[in-house]
């Protein structure tokens, strides 16, 4: 059955040789851009528009036409190539078209397979004053490839499209592209084969605009890539509060030190354009791998941006459903005030039959688009449970077998798990919070009432004991996976109130020193950081690392700060809001466990300081906003299982390599 999509929502392609089928009712030209691993398009030789139809695995009309065939070999286009997004464009007046979408008939894009078979299509509603369009993308995900419906629009028509995917001098190569679109109507062949999908919605059959053969055209370069896996911020952003669209992600994603993996086999090999054709083979559904195959990447890298593309799939398909429910009631809504503003159907119950009409297609609406989430929600929990027990230590929930065999790591870590998001339409389908290390903004446990239920249902001293062991299981997760001797973690307990849920730390033997009591515990401590931080910062400007005092702990340090602000003066306070501010520069990070309004009494002064840090809840919340997609995630925190030692189990193994006693 051929999947009908909504703005936002991907479907899996069961086949790479495929055929893109456009009906715009009025002439447009296609084209196709082969992008990067950012979704940018390094050159012009990377994109196939009518005066330059054809790429390695892309083929483009040579004319504007009412009804295009675009072909696509994603076998055969370039392995530097992770997206192809087909665009649209309304040729200008001066060659005899119109200027924006509004004005015509929405554009109908269909998906095949290279025998015919209908598998996605979208009509793209939504469009005024654009003249430009991307009406689809094919992507690169887990070693296969999936489309996406786009739908976004451009008011600054073919050159506001090229720039926005990083091409230099757009208005010049979108003059070029649209001169090389002849002015007369393009030549329409007999009729062929068309979905039934398709015939349902289109009454005139599609035309061919077959592009006359050209020199083949050399690959494009391989673009540099990135370092490492995009930083996750949840999207995109995993781990923030405010992620920018991963994967916006994207509601785009934005990425630090790099972007996607790259999926594609290393031993695949491009098929060549003439090739005749294979027998088709019976379709199946592509397994779910763990991580891909990509070369080059650690094992936890791949993990890392499998995890990423699930939070990112999830994302989308969840706003599809969202959008798709949003456009039923709001047809609902518009059809029934016609029907009351109708006063000729008011007798003999037309009006009766019209809401009933209307409100049958308001839920045949809601039923296929519920069952379009169900069947996305129902691949990503498969992908779930092959994922969830492959992945390592770091990133893996305390009840993964993996801790029985922890060993302290000899590499540097890239991200640790500090729980768990999901959403409303399926709570049972959680994606790992996965954050990147090192830390670029602290952390802080709330052990206030906020707004959750959970919270709510607490008393104020079981609601404190839990963030405390919150925080303190953060922290075992966080030394374990670091090297020996390279993660210094120090406590502040002023009132020794957390004595108890501190046991796991102190007596493994994992502290840099005993818990500081006491306003004078509290004051040395921070004393102490805040020198180092003014060290680490003048040897970084200064250019003289090696000058720093003999005997200076060079690892990475965790203040765990429990009971704020109790035991804090002002100086106290400055100088935690320095730590929080200038620390994490210089490998120095916040763990605070703290309820806001007991620092009411300082007013709006800390006010920056709760803004810089990451708020973590003892109990699920959903206080992790998305502005990318517009979702609220609901944040669970990581649990130990009831009665189990593998905390403490982890933290002597993480005590005896720091002294040497191996493990």
């Amino acid at each position: 059955m051929t999947a009908e999509l909504v703005r936002g929502q991907n479907h899996p392609l069961p086949d790479t040789r495929l055929e893109i089928r456009v009906s715009a009712g009025h002439p447009v030209l296609a084209g196709a851009t082969l992008c990067d691993e950012q979704g940018r398009v390094p050159g012009v030789e990377w994109i196939a528009h009518p005066g330059s139809p054809s790429l390695p695995g892309v083929d483009v009309p040579r004319q504007a036409a009412a009804d295009h065939r675009l072909t696509v070999d994603l076998e055969a286009v370039p392995g530097a190539v992770h997206r192809v997004s087909v665009l649209l464009a309304l040729p200008g007046p001066r060659t005899g078209g119109t200027t924006r979408f509004g004005t015509v008939a929405a554009p109908f894009v269909a998906v095949t397979d290279h025998d015919g078979t209908a598998i996605a299509s979208y009509t793209i509603t939504g469009l005024d004053s654009e003249s430009a369009v991307v009406a689809l993308e094919l992507y690169r995900r887990q070693g296969s490839w999936k489309v996406r419906a786009m739908g976004q629009g451009y008011e600054g028509g073919l050159a506001a499209l090229l720039g926005d995917q990083g091409l230099e001098r757009p208005a010049d190569l979108a003059a070029s592209i649209l001169a090389a679109v002849a002015p007369e109507p393009a030549p329409v062949t007999a009729p062929q084969h068309v979905p039934e999908a398709e015939r349902v919605r289109r009454t005139a059959p599609a035309t061919a605009s077959d592009p006359a053969p050209t020199a083949p055209v050399t690959p494009p370069p391989t673009p540099a890539t990135g370092t490492g896996p995009g930083t996750g911020a949840p999207t995109p952003a995993m781990g923030s509060t405010t992620p920018t669209p991963a994967a916006g992600t994207s509601a785009s994603a934005s990425s630090a030190s790099g972007g996607p993996v790259d999926y594609s086999h290393p031993r695949r090999r491009a098929t060549p354009a003439s090739a005749p054709a294979p027998a088709p083979e019976p379709r199946q559904a592509p397994p779910t791998p763990v991580a891909g195959d990509a070369s080059g990447w650690s094992m936890d890298e791949r993990l890392y941006n499998q995890v990423w593309g699930m939070f990112e799939d999830l994302a989308r398909t969840a706003a599809a459903y969202r959008s798709a429910c949003d456009f039923a009631e709001s047809r609902l809504d518009r059809e029934l005030d016609e029907t009351l503003s109708d006063y000729r159907a008011r007798g003999g119950g037309a009006n009766d039959a019209a809401r009933t009409a209307a409100r049958a297609r308001h839920d045949e609406l809601v039923e296929r688009a519920r069952e379009v989430l169900d069947r996305d929600l129902a691949q990503l929990a498969a992908e779930s449970e092959v994922v969830e027990p492959a992945l390592p230590v770091a990133f893996a929930r305390w009840d993964n077998p993996v801790w029985h065999a922890y060993r302290v790591p000899d590499g540097d870590p890239m991200a640790v798990r500090l729980g768990d998001l999901h959403l409303p339409e399926r709570t049972d389908l959680r994606i790992p919070m996965l954050v990147r290390l090192p830390l670029e903004r602290g952390l802080w446990v709330d052990s206030g009432r906020g707004r959750s239920e959970a919270a709510g249902l607490l008393d104020e001293v079981e609601l404190r004991r839990l963030a405390l062991d919150s925080a303190v299981a953060h922290t075992a997760r966080l030394l374990a996976a670091h090297p020996a001797g390279q993660f210094t973690v120090h406590v502040v307990d002023p009132a020794g109130a957390g004595a108890a849920a501190l046991a796991p730390l102190v007596e493994t033997g994992v502290l840099a020193a005993p818990p500081a009591r006491g306003a004078a515990g509290v004051s040395a401590v921070l004393e102490q950081l805040t020198e180092r931080v003014d060290l680490l910062q003048m040897a970084l400007r200064a250019g003289a690392s090696d000058a720093l005092p003999p005997g200076l702990d060079t690892a990475r340090q965790l203040l765990l700060v429990h009971d704020f602000p109790h035991g804090f003066d002002d100086r106290a306070v400055t100088r935690l809001r320095y730590l929080a501010d200038e620390g994490p520069s210089v490998g120095v990070h916040l763990l605070m466990v703290a309820d806001r309004e007991d620092a009411s009494a300082y007013g709006p002064l800390l006010d920056p300081l709760w803004r810089s840090l990451l708020r973590l809840t003892p109990v699920p919340d959903d206080h992790l906003a998305d502005p990318w997609v517009g979702h609220a995630w609901s944040y669970e925190p990581p649990i130990l299982p009831p009665g189990s030692g593998v905390l403490r189990q982890v933290l002597a193994r993480v005590a005896a390599a720091r002294h040497g006693k191996g493990f």
